[in-house]
């Protein structure tokens, strides 16, 4: 198995490792009670998906 013989410069390390930060989740418009939500996903707030209610979510008092 391949070994490498010399060390990598901490330059060429940080180049290399660029891309590899974390990017943040897109959010889109809940249409029901316009909070932000991930999409394709029940809205946490109200419940709804595609206008209609799959979840029961108890309110705040």
């Amino acid at each position: 198995m391949a070994n490498p013989k010399r060390r990598h410069s901490q330059a060429r390390t940080s180049k290399r490792r660029a891309h590899d930060h974390l990017t943040p989740h897109s959010l889109s418009e809940c249409p029901n009670c316009h909070e932000r939500k991930m999409p394709h996903r029940a809205c946490p707030k109200c419940g709804y998906y595609k206008g209609r209610e799959v979840l029961a979510v108890e309110t705040e008092k």
